[in-house]
């Protein structure tokens, strides 16, 4: 089964990246990484709000209706969208000013997971993080460039890859707490087919949901690793999707314009803006993170 999804907004953002919707508000954010700005819209592809910062800010966290955490090269912060005040929380790796915050997502307990990288990119010196109640633990080192974060509904899988190693990761995690109690196995080898693999979501069924770096597309697996259908997006760098709407039937997709040659920019003049396609599943809401 194969569908194309269509332009929402001609954001061109460098490295659009970090979606998710949210419901209390009824708006998808996300974010451009390399221009250090979050981005919020209505479900029909309004903007309705923009904010910019001082340090790169990768992912966010939904506090309540007002409250976000972000994830910035420095640590976790607690950001206020009405009236942008910022609060510090927890260091993350804020003695490596050569890395940077990357694909990160909270987990059905509430514990939010989160990536960091080289920002030049290439060496593996990244790392994933899980932070919960306040204790933030590292899982998972020697990391080039980590993605795909997502987890299944009943919080007992995750999902993960290092983007260049071609590889979508499973392990077991405790439902209770989102930490990984069993070994990571291969959930799906991409090796040879479309693109990268980068940022990833689960729907309400089960099945994963993955953009492809240099791909044009998204990739929907069945759990047991299978290809169950393709969409194609009409720019090739396609980020992360994320479920959203008000039935979390409107699949979302981030894309970026960044290392394009003029050639590339000229056949792809929307890259960089968000894309959608209404789908017949719906995606899992987004849980709050536990402070």
């Amino acid at each position: 089964m194969t569908d194309t999804a269509k332009l929402l907004i001609d954001s061109q953002c460098a490295l659009g990246e970090g979606p998710f919707w949210h419901a209390a508000r009824q708006q998808l954010f996300w974010f451009d990484i390399n221009n250090r700005v979050l981005f919020a819209a209505s479900a029909d592809g309004v903007v309705e709000n923009q904010w910019h910062f001082d340090e790169i800010v990768a992912a966010a966290a939904i506090v309540d209706e007002t409250t976000l955490v972000l994830a910035s090269e420095t640590g976790l912060k607690r950001f206020d969208l009405e009236s942008g005040e910022i609060v510090h929380l927890v260091d993350i790796e804020h003695d490596i000013p050569a890395n940077r915050t990357n694909d990160s997502r909270v987990h059905p307990s509430g514990a939010f997971w989160i990536g960091t990288m080289v920002k030049d990119e290439g060496p593996k010196q990244g790392a994933v993080y899980h932070y919960r109640a306040g204790k933030l633990t590292r899982i998972l080192a020697d990391v080039a460039i980590p993605n795909a974060t997502c987890f299944s509904p009943d919080g007992r899988t995750a999902y993960w890859t290092d983007t260049p190693d071609k590889k979508i990761l499973k392990c077991t995690t405790d439902p209770d707490t989102g930490m990984p109690i069993g070994e990571w196995e291969l959930f799906a080898d991409v090796s040879g087919h479309r693109g990268y693999p980068d940022g990833a979501v689960v729907d309400s069924q089960g099945y994963l949901w993955n953009a492809r770096w240099g791909g044009s597309c998204v990739i929907r697996y069945a759990p047991d690793g299978s290809i169950d259908r393709i969409v194609e997006v009409p720019v090739s760098q396609v980020t992360c999707p994320a479920f959203g709407g008000k039935d979390l039937k409107r699949l979302f997709l981030t894309t970026a314009n960044k290392t394009m040659s003029a050639e590339q920019l000229a056949a792809e003049k929307v890259a960089g803006g968000v894309f959608y396609i209404d789908v017949d599943v719906a995606g899992q809401p987004e849980y709050p993170i536990v402070l």
